[in-house]
């Protein structure tokens, strides 16, 4: 049995502040997907959603709503909660699905409408909750917990408030050619430096917004695909959703405690290295095969931290290779090409299918002035609270 599925369609409904519900954008998105694959809505075995959430918890059951909202047609459903994982998870989902002979073609969507300013906890004790616990225990909102990265990395690597600076400036420029991202303005260095602080030592545009929007792709099986006369289609070749492997020995959200290392020494690989090996194995790759990556720059500091992640590079090396241009479009191995973070904003059970998008198109050629030249291998990469983590690879 083959490992990979077809990516038959991508589409999206533009970041901003639109005021409208979720699941206009979850449908409009997956509209857009269904024309792209050209596909009618009726020809959907399968609809998996990515669920909406509201400080750590589902607030909606996604997977169903979608599926009233475009017509009750009999499809399976799904609904998938990983956090800002969440996509890449439901991208698994449906892939399984596809392999074990479920269905032959699953829509997969994710949609938010966000609050404004940072995410909140929900109500209610809940001393059993890690994410619950750093709020009301330290008071550590993410913008506090981006900012201790930032310090780590500063402390221990050497990078700078400038280097930080040049992710948003690079993430800016990129953004600035994609119809879909919110933010579409180039920023300078200085405008960054004389931005606001909010977390010592980032500044308002080191960090993400909080976004309205919507993503989906249409997967099949590759035999559905050549059915269809479609030959050469974008194939997902691996999904990594591994957990973290004890003992820690370093901070990471949401956790407010490290592991103990006295009994058990620590693995070889971080929690997030680890995500990436997996992919990398699963798909018979490396980093030195990867033509361009989406990774989720929640603050300008922790891109440069998945840059090593990724293997990209080495460990402490991210802020050489951002200062080298590697990372730029035209660069070696362009980073968010899409934009990122930084342009779009979150709309947490939608980026990472937006992720997945940027690399289909990127991988077809159809990227228009952000289109990274010869790409062959696509990788996307982001952490969910609670252990969730998750890679995409892509081929053509």
């Amino acid at each position: 049995m083959t490992s990979e599925v077809a990516v038959l369609g991508a589409g999206m409904h533009p970041w901003g502040k639109w005021g409208r519900s979720f699941v206009a954008y979850g449908v409009a998105a997956a509209r857009a997907a269904l024309t792209d694959a050209g596909l009618e809505w009726r020809d959907v075995g399968s609809i998996v959603g990515a669920d909406t959430v509201r400080g750590g918890y589902p607030g909606y059951v996604a997977g169903a709503t979608f599926a009233k909202a475009l017509g009750w047609q009999g499809a399976r459903v799904t609904s998938v909660y990983a956090a800002c994982a969440s996509g890449a998870q439901a991208v698994n989902t449906a892939r399984a699905q596809i392999l074990s002979g479920l269905a032959d073609v699953v829509l997969v969507v994710g949609a938010d409408a966000a609050p404004k300013g940072f995410f909140r906890p929900a109500g209610g004790d809940r001393p059993d909750d890690p994410d619950w616990l750093r709020f009301r225990v330290l008071g550590a909102t993410n913008p506090t917990y981006f900012g201790l990265y930032a310090r780590r990395r500063m402390a221990v690597h050497g990078d700078t408030p400038e280097d930080f600076a040049q992710v948003k400036v690079k993430n800016a420029a990129m953004g600035a050619l994609n119809p879909n991202a919110r933010y579409r303005k180039r920023v300078t260095a200085e405008e960054v430096a004389a931005s606001a602080v909010v977390a010592d030592p980032l500044r308002l545009l080191d960090i993400c917004a909080t976004s309205d929007g919507g993503a989906a792709v249409v997967l099949s099986s590759m035999e559905f695909a050549r059915r269809h006369g479609i030959v050469d289609p974008v194939r997902i070749r691996a999904v990594s959703t591994v957990t973290p492997r004890y003992p820690s020995t370093v901070l990471d959200l949401p956790d407010i405690a490290t592991d103990s290392a006295v009994a058990v020494e620590p693995g070889d690989d971080t929690f997030r290295e680890s995500i990436a090996r997996a992919a990398y194995e699963e798909a018979g790759v490396g980093p030195e095969d990867v033509s361009l990556a989406e990774v989720y720059d929640l603050s300008t500091a922790l891109e440069l931290q998945w840059y090593e992640d990724l293997g990209l590079c080495g460990e402490g090396e991210g802020a050489k290779l951002l200062r080298e241009g590697a990372t730029a479009l035209g660069g070696r191995i362009p980073v968010n090409a899409s934009g990122g973070l930084a342009s779009f904003g979150e709309a947490v059970p939608a980026q990472a299918i937006a992720q997945v998008c940027e690399l289909t198109w990127q991988l077809r050629g159809a990227a228009g002035d952000r289109q990274v030249a010869g790409a062959r291998v696509a990788i996307s990469a982001n952490q969910g609270l609670f252990g969730h983590g998750s890679a995409v690879i892509a081929v053509r």
